[in-house]
């Protein structure tokens, strides 16, 4: 794979691959996404034109499940979004209905924030489970929830932890496959039990890559932790749980290798997925990490970076010829 040290100083399109791509694997935020959180229709006409090659298209995303109304219009084959970078499989044509997830042991969520605490004082924390969104008092929310329950992280990790009376999630019990154990189970997520799929850590005063380090260091034996919010916030996941971990589990499924994946990405929870798959480009816009894993570069998000790339590879033919 070209490094960044290999490639040229300036932004290039990715080495030609010998074997034709038969999945794309995108971010949405800062990657697919102008920074409006629109989704230009240069981008909606070449993702749809992919789907009818043959090519099909993943999101791969850190976003929740019911976050996910942004693109799930645009999506035109399966529909299936890898979801809170990769703790959740979402049926985007079934509802944003959870058909796979990889859960946070609550214990070990528990352990993270103890160890936190310690290293790194005045951290605040939010618990993001099938059902929603909770956090602490101190905790600054992206979206103001009015179902969220706003408690100590304590509480908000309890084993029998729901959302009030009368909540309504949008969503519905359900059977879904527990990986990596691979066995169904069924749970109901408005009520007491629901998965932890991340837990998110704020921080104030601390450098956002300083304080990713510093958690890697402290509790990266726990957990997997990285960030994709250009402020000091923490997304910590189960351990082994990535973007990169369930997209080769989904791919496997379908009989597609990683040389057959072409990959976009433009922050740190990006990086397995892009060093995963067999091409992989960076945004121009992209975390200076990433630009340093990536096969190619690409133009920024707000310029149609995905779609560029993609308009490319259907001008050189079809998939599979």
């Amino acid at each position: 794979m070209v490094t960044v040290t290999d490639a040229p100083a300036t932004p290039s399109p990715a080495p030609e691959s010998a074997v034709a791509p038969r999945l794309i694997a995108t971010d949405l935020d800062g990657t697919l996404l102008h920074d409006d959180k629109t989704v230009s229709d240069r981008t909606i006409a070449a993702l749809a034109a992919a789907e009818r090659a043959g090519i099909e298209v993943f999101f791969v995303t850190g976003r929740p499940a019911r976050w996910m109304d942004v693109v799930s219009d645009h999506v035109h084959g399966h529909g299936l979004a890898i979801c809170a970078n990769g703790a959740a499989v979402v049926d985007l044509h079934r509802g944003r209905r959870i058909v796979e997830v990889s859960p946070l042991d609550r214990t070990v969520a528990l352990d993270v924030v103890d160890v936190l605490r310690g290293v790194a004082p005045g951290t605040t924390f939010a618990v993001e489970r099938t059902g929603g969104s909770h956090y602490e008092p101190q905790y600054p929310p992206l979206h103001r929830d009015p179902a969220a329950v706003v408690a100590p992280v304590e509480k908000l990790l309890a084993e029998d932890f729901g959302p009030g009376p009368g909540t309504d999630t949008g969503m519905a019990a359900d059977t879904v496959t527990v990986a990596p154990l691979g066995t169904p189970a069924t749970f109901d997520t408005t009520g007491p039990g629901q998965p932890v799929l991340k837990l998110l850590a704020h921080h104030a005063e601390l450098d956002p890559d300083a304080f990713l380090a510093l958690a890697r260091t402290a509790a990266g034996a726990l957990a997997s932790i990285t960030r994709s919010s250009p402020t000091a916030l923490l997304e910590i996941s189960g351990l082994g749980v990535s973007k990169a971990d369930t997209l080769a589990r989904c791919c496997a499924e379908r009989g597609i290798t990683p040389q057959e994946v072409v990959a976009f990405g433009d922050m740190p929870n990006d990086m397995e997925m892009l060093t995963w798959a067999g091409t992989s480009y960076a945004m121009a816009n992209a975390h200076p990490d990433v630009l340093a894993v990536t096969t190619g570069r690409t133009d920024s998000n707000n310029d149609d970076g995905v779609a560029a790339v993609i308009e490319r590879i259907l001008q050189s033919g079809p998939a599979g010829g």
